[in-house]
């Protein structure tokens, strides 16, 4: 392992740093840069951009004469981001990962980046995703090893955080864009509650199940993030005190941990036998720290629903590319092309009956849980550590079923392969309950860092 490539940065120490003053935001974007040009031409995960020392540099003293007390200056005042390059960001192209041109892409700023800038954050670049966040991936290489993908669609994201490029940084899953790229990278990858973090500004890829997820390297960091980018939900506001770091008075799990859930049957079969293995040793120091763990059976059903899943992806994707690909056909990738015209062929009405079917999943899923008495939902994260070569960003096929069902769902740091290679756990929780599944995820995050 390449020990230089690896170094990932704690978004909640590096904004306490930025608003104490501690170093000052030009030192800062100095070193910043530097660590970019060091690092970035061994894993390229961000987007080439000529002049960007500048554009940051200028664009930190703006917010410096906006805001001349750190200390009084917003929560992410003068951390850079790494935004994946579907999501629309003033004054930077989109590309989308494509060779179609980036005029035709252009639209208004996304709502996400929006609340980054409010929130003070300074937009470090456009990282590389694989082409329209499908499954011709980009050139990014894992930073734990290079020869080796950091998964996708939100490749440059998940690489950009584990390489200590940012502190955070935005990507989107549709499937499995955030899930298992954090895996693969070694960090934390949250994808909340469907819908949790507006889309607008992103390009679609299926917005029946795009999602706007984010990378950091703790759930620490992960929790301040979606403090600030989600959106209200039924239950209410926003509760930092059921989030990681909220306070014990309010957060959840205070007085007893989660009841954890582990769906058996044909899902688990599809993970490979290093994900298994590592799995089970993960419920092994859970269960040995008194975390109770109930094996259930969700997902009887499940290669049905994997087709009834694919059914509205395309669909879905050939619609949002029926001008650009009619227009500008050629110069899609073959992955990218294959998927189109695949999405073309399927009946309006079966994709129809797919969503009629995934509403009655839902509640099928919802209902099971509350009989089985489970706070959470475990899985591996991925199939396995990260594949050889860069040809493919991996399966995404144990992030469906959660994505299917529009809920959140995070992939924790959980060891290494003996070859280095990280592996993840992948923690689900309730719709609309992104804090509860935070803060449960806090519980198993330290029993795993202490065993």
């Amino acid at each position: 392992m390449e020990e230089s490539l690896v170094r990932p940065r704690s978004l909640v120490r590096e904004a306490a740093a930025l608003r104490a003053g501690a170093p000052a935001l030009a030192v800062h974007i100095d070193r910043l840069c530097a660590r970019i040009e060091q690092v970035d031409p061994l894993i390229h995960a961000f987007v080439s951009e000529p002049g960007r020392a500048d554009r940051l540099q200028a664009e930190a003293r703006a917010l410096a004469a906006r805001h001349p007390d750190p200390a009084q200056a917003p929560p992410l005042y003068g951390v850079a981001v790494g935004i994946k390059d579907i999501v629309h960001v003033d004054g930077l192209p989109t590309h989308g990962g494509s060779a179609l041109p980036p005029g035709v892409l252009a639209g208004p700023q996304a709502t996400v980046v929006d609340r980054l800038r409010v929130a003070g954050a300074l937009v470090a670049g456009k990282t590389v995703t694989a082409e329209f966040a499908g499954g011709a991936p980009g050139p990014t290489r894992n930073p734990h090893h290079p020869h080796h993908t950091p998964g996708g669609s939100s490749s440059g994201s998940a690489a950009a955080v584990a390489a200590g490029l940012v502190p955070l940084a935005i990507g989107t899953q549709t499937i499995g864009s955030v899930v298992r790229p954090a895996a693969y990278c070694g960090v934390v990858g949250f994808r909340p509650t469907y819908g949790r973090i507006p889309a607008a500004g992103v390009i679609p890829n299926a917005p029946s199940y795009d999602t706007v997820g984010l990378f950091t390297a703790d759930l620490a960091g992960a929790a301040l993030a979606a403090a600030l980018l989600c959106d209200d939900w039924d239950f209410g506001a926003w509760d930092p005190a059921a989030a990681p770091g909220g306070g014990a008075a309010g957060r959840p799990w205070a007085d007893e941990a989660p009841v954890l859930g582990v769906p058996v049957g044909p899902y688990l079969d599809r993970a490979g036998p290093q994900a298994r293995q590592a799995f089970a040793r993960q419920l092994e120091v859970l269960a040995a720290r008194g975390l109770t763990v109930r094996r259930v059976d969700l997902l009887p059903d499940f290669d049905e629903l994997e087709r009834q899943a694919q059914t509205i992806n395309r669909f879905e994707m050939a619609a949002t590319h029926a001008d650009w690909f009619t227009r500008f056909g050629g110069l899609y990738r073959p992955e990218t092309a294959a998927a189109v015209r695949y999405g073309r062929t399927i009946d309006p009405a079966d994709r129809a009956a797919a969503l009629r079917a995934r509403e009655v999943f839902r509640e099928r899923l919802a209902e099971q849980r509350r009989r089985a008495g489970v706070d959470l939902l475990l899985a591996p994260a991925a199939t396995g550590p990260a594949p050889l070569g860069l040809s493919s960003t991996g399966s995404a096929v144990m992030s469906l079923p959660w994505s299917y069902a529009g809920l959140p769902a995070l992939s924790l740091p959980a060891g290494v392969t003996a070859e280095g290679l990280p592996l993840g756990l992948q923690v689900i929780g309730e719709a609309g309950a992104d804090e509860r599944l935070l803060a449960g995820a806090a519980v198993l995050e330290r029993v795993l860092d202490g065993a």
